[in-house]
């Protein structure tokens, strides 16, 4: 690539935004083999297609070889401005659609972890009305902690998200959806697992060592975790899963999410009647947003769901 300093990017054509899309899938593939079968072409033809982008503008995206696929520092920002620009169109494809009353379009969703094995299925629900009323509806689901969900939404990458209500944050809309609870459990081969709750003395389970979040919790929910021996950290309630099936660690999970492994007799709640917490979770949205009839439809369902 020419060390000159290129000239700055006066437009964005539609070769540019077939590019932007190709690296896109690049990325969320993790690398150019990943994507062979997502987009529908050869390694070759996207190497050369990906060096048309950084050609284009005058930037290295990431580095390919022996150690495999990595993006670059500016590789990074552009992705993240490729995501906003592609949900910018995709926003404007939907509002000339919703004009003739066809719902098309995308709804891009941040959800955090585990939501899946809520009883409710108010997201499961709402999904299948959207897809029922609009069949040429693309979703696309994100799976990234919370604090990462709200950024989404606040920079229009994200049409909606759902997570753990907490602080609100200013620009965002939030909107209740259910509760859940969570017990502290720990796992088969423990030495709590075959103790008696009525024999279990505070200052023993306080001993053990647990787990404690790094996402973002309502202060009375973090008293909960001050009062434990925490030797630990999880960014995520799976990663926190992980941890107490070793039987070395307790920690709190929600009762929905460790019912299964309940069932099977590989995880025991301990002082069920005094340790738990109940925890809300909302929808969020950005106040002041355009129109977007996908998402509306969506909100609609959700609220029919309840």
């Amino acid at each position: 690539m020419s060390t000159r300093r290129p000239d700055p990017l006066a437009q964005v054509s539609d070769f540019d935004i077939r590019l932007l899309k190709l690296f896109r899938s690049v990325v969320e593939c993790g690398g150019f083999s990943a994507a062979e079968s997502v987009l529908g072409i050869g390694r070759s033809a996207i190497s050369q297609q990906m060096s048309d982008l950084e050609q284009r503008l005058g930037l290295r995206l990431c580095q390919r070889g022996r150690a495999g696929f990595a993006l670059t520092e500016e590789g990074r920002e552009v992705y993240q401005s490729t995501q906003q620009l592609l949900a910018a169109l995709e926003s404007f494809r939907t509002e000339v659609n919703g004009l003739h009353q066809h719902l098309r379009g995308e709804l891009n969703i941040g959800l955090t972890d585990n939501l899946v094995t809520v009883p409710h299925m108010r997201i499961t629900n709402a999904l299948a009305r959207l897809k029922e009323r609009g069949p040429d509806v693309r979703i696309h689901i994100r799976m990234t902690p919370p604090s990462e969900v709200e950024q989404g939404v606040l920079d229009g990458r994200l049409h909606i998200g759902v997570v753990p209500q907490t602080n609100a944050l200013s620009g965002l809309e939030y909107q209740t959806l259910y509760d859940e609870r969570s017990l502290l459990y720990c796992a088969v081969g423990h030495p709590l697992f075959y103790v008696d709750d009525q024999q279990l003395e505070e200052a023993r389970l306080n001993d053990q060592d647990a787990i404690a979040p790094t996402f973002r919790l309502p202060p009375e929910v973090q008293s909960h975790y001050q009062t434990l021996n925490c030797t630990a950290s999880a960014s995520d309630r799976e990663g926190m899963a992980f941890l107490i099936l070793t039987g070395r660690y307790i920690g709190y999970l929600p009762d929905h999410y460790a019912s299964a492994w309940v069932q099977q007799g590989r995880l025991r709640a301990l002082k069920p009647s005094t340790r738990f917490y109940d925890l809300s979770l909302a929808s969020v949205t950005r106040k002041g947003r355009r129109p977007h009839l996908v998402l509306e439809s969506f909100l609609d369902a959700l609220a029919a769901s309840a």
